[in-house]
């Protein structure tokens, strides 16, 4: 009988290779070649999942923001207090253990090389509304106050679009700071300082906005 292939689990165990090579030899020594290598198959036996470095780099992304999709919906649908929530949710963007650090390389390389291939444009903006989004949960979810609906809704609230907005600089600065340093933060560091500015963020009052 022919051999039955699990395309899904197929796929799961190359998205680790891939990750893996590219964290290990940068987006420009990740080829496909390297990856075939790494995975024990032949180049031909790659070609369901991508067939070039641009189609490796679209499949390596795509897997990383449906990975951390995944674990934020686990926490965002918890029985959990709203302060809780909102830092697990952020927590999940940061190198906090070896899989989420091998996230955030494979994610910011292809960042970094988006602004030379435009392939990769479409990811960089998908990224930035998402974690525009994540953050606005996060203030939401702080604040005891209905969560946005869907990607893209802003608050109607001046003062907590501000919030967000801070949130998600505040963000990107930590995740590149803990991955380009690793060793001058702990977990227990990232933590805290998540969990500080959170309560900096939401427990200072709002400033009146100003009039146009």
């Amino acid at each position: 009988m022919p051999k039955i292939v699990d395309h899904e689990q197929r796929r799961e165990e190359l998205v680790r290779v891939v990750w893996a090579v590219i964290s290990r030899e940068g987006i420009e020594g990740a080829t496909v070649r390297k990856v075939a290598d790494a995975a024990g198959v032949s180049v031909g036996g790659l070609r369901h999942y991508f067939d070039n470095q641009r189609g490796l780099l679209d499949f390596a992304a795509q897997a990383i923001g449906r990975s951390v999709a995944r674990r934020i919906a686990g926490h965002l649908h918890a029985d959990l207090p709203g302060p809780q929530r909102a830092q697990l949710m952020l927590e999940e963007f940061l190198p906090l253990d070896e899989n989420r650090r091998v996230e955030v390389d494979v994610w910011l390389a292809c960042l970094v090389r988006s602004h030379v291939d435009e392939s990769l444009a479409e990811l960089r903006n998908t990224g930035w509304t998402g974690e525009r989004h994540i953050c606005r949960l996060a203030v939401a979810s702080c604040h005891d106050i209905p969560l946005p609906e869907h990607v893209g809704q802003e608050f109607t609230d001046a003062n907590l679009e501000r919030q967000a907005m801070r949130l998600h600089v505040f963000m990107d600065g930590l995740t590149l700071q803990t991955a380009t340093y690793p060793h001058r933060f702990t977990a227990q560091d990232i933590r805290a300082t998540v969990r500080e500015e959170l309560f900096l963020l939401t427990d200072t009052p709002s400033r009146p906005t100003q009039p146009t």
